[in-house]
């Protein structure tokens, strides 16, 4: 693994949250490298800060205090404009709630973000990827005319048709059936492996997270690599 370049890394990362008493220290000091192309699992319990630290990571929210450094440049340098613009490029989410938009077809929902980043194939490639997750027939199929699994895969193949470097998985499962979750995660860490991005995976799953090359426990505002 160091081989490989690093791709994402906290140094020192702080997030404090004002409350009615005082002040809540959700982390203090939090330390992560992450390399291209390796798959990690952010496991803890509810509560625990494990979405917060997605954000941070993604650069949707801002730390406290420290960096988080995306190949090599501080996010807090950037404007939101740029690391908006970052993420479009870059960075592709995986919901609980799959996040589709209910006008529009399957294939317009993957081809969106490929046609705001101006992509010229945008049409054929969201084609292309539906295919490669079982959904070229339902194309022309509006949210609300799939099952939750058909939803899930119109997001994996969102997330994937934009050739992101960094995914985010968080709780990709959680509102699917044990069955339907398990095709899935297996159809999530077969493309991922065949493109070769780097996975950050959130999960409460300890069974799901065996599945990543790393598992890092959040808890009490810090974190413990697990072998």
């Amino acid at each position: 693994m160091t081989s490989r370049s690093v791709l994402l890394e906290a140094k020192q990362l702080g997030k404090q949250f004002k409350t009615g008493s005082g002040t809540l220290d959700l982390f203090v000091d939090l330390n992560l490298t992450i390399h291209a192309g390796e798959t990690i699992a952010i496991i803890g319990k509810s509560g625990a800060g494990k979405s917060t630290l997605l954000s941070l990571l993604a650069g949707l929210d801002t730390a406290t205090s420290g960096t988080v450094e995306f190949e090599g440049k501080p996010l807090e340098s950037l404007s939101d404009a740029e690391r908006a613009k970052l993420r479009a490029d870059k960075i592709a989410f995986i919901f609980q709630s799959f996040h589709l938009l209910p006008e529009l077809t399957a294939q317009d929902n993957v081809a969106l973000p490929l046609e705001i980043r101006q992509q010229p194939d945008a049409e054929s490639t969201a084609n292309e990827w539906l295919n490669n997750v079982g959904l070229g027939d339902r194309t022309d199929h509006y949210p609300s005319q799939l099952s939750g699994g058909e939803q899930q895969r119109v997001a994996i193949a969102r997330a994937f048709a934009g050739s992101p470097a960094l995914l985010f998985a968080d709780e990709p499962t959680g509102n699917l059936d044990e069955a339907t979750g398990q095709q899935i995660v297996e159809q999530l860490f077969s493309l991922n492996e065949q493109q070769g991005t780097t996975l950050i995976l959130i999960t409460h799953d300890l069974e799901l997270a065996k599945r990543c090359q790393r598992r890092i426990q959040l808890s009490n505002g810090a974190i413990e690599e697990l072998s």
